[in-house]
């Protein structure tokens, strides 16, 4: 009881004469801001929809030609209750079959909102990448926590605009501080359109990101970006009506 009351005083009291009171500084109080995971997710939504993608190795020009491929990597919104995350599937991937990108707000830190992506590889293993944002938003870096004893990890994604991003594994001596070295790159290019497209269209009501398809309600059309939008929107359509109604009125 005592502790908590002293917590208490801690929070109200500073460095001013007996008598005199004033709220501490409210980054020793204040309780950390929370995020819902769709919020913290935004950045992403530039990735929804599927995606053509050129993979090549690093090497000779002839080991770049030898281990070239291609695949389709498919990116769609997953909700369950008041979680909400990424998921992504790789058909004819080399290296991976599936993943989920997620928000884990446990491992914030005070310079940017951290994310875990959990990548299944073609034999079935499992690899967990953690990391943050950073260039404006445009650049994702996440290191993996359960790699190789003899190496250190990471996967980068560049997010260059709407139809176009890269991603990359770099690779580096394990507790070396060395530059990291790229093993492997996968261009890829938004399905069904040009590569100087941008980014203009309706917005889907559940995510924000950009509408691709339409569903109804009660007579009425709204737009979504993705079957998992899709389908919470049919779960829940009054409450995404309610929110892009106040959002439109606060525009």
């Amino acid at each position: 009881m005592l502790t908590a009351i002293l917590l208490v005083v801690s929070c109200v009291i500073s460095d001013h004469p007996v008598g005199h009171f004033e709220p501490a500084p409210s980054d020793q109080c204040d309780p950390a801001k929370t995020v819902a995971p769709k919020e913290a997710l935004q950045p992403f939504n530039v990735l929804v929809g599927s995606w053509k993608g050129s993979g090549m190795p690093e090497g000779t020009k002839e080991e770049r030609a030898a281990g070239a491929w291609e695949e389709t990597v498919a990116w769609e919104w997953k909700f369950k209750d008041q979680d909400a995350w990424l998921a992504v599937t790789f058909k004819k991937g080399k290296h991976f079959t599936k993943g989920e990108l997620r928000y884990t707000p446990d491992k914030d830190t005070k310079a940017a909102p951290r994310f875990t992506l959990t990548l299944t590889a073609v034999d079935k293993s499992t690899a967990t990448f953690v990391g943050g944002l950073t260039d404006k938003d445009k650049v994702l870096t996440l290191a993996r926590t359960d790699g190789p004893t003899t190496e250190d990890q990471r996967i980068v994604f560049s997010l260059l605009h709407s139809n176009r991003h890269l991603y990359r594994l770099e690779t580096r001596p394990a507790g070396t501080t060395v530059a990291y070295s790229k093993k492997y790159q996968v261009g890829a290019t938004k399905e069904g359109e040009p590569f100087a497209a941008t980014t203009k269209g309706p917005e889907c009501i559940v995510s924000g990101g950009l509408g691709t398809m339409k569903v109804s309600y009660k007579g009425k059309d709204y737009w979504v970006c993705c079957s998992g939008c899709r389908d919470e929107f049919k779960e829940n359509p009054e409450k995404y009506i309610k929110e892009a109604e106040a959002k439109a009125k606060k525009q």
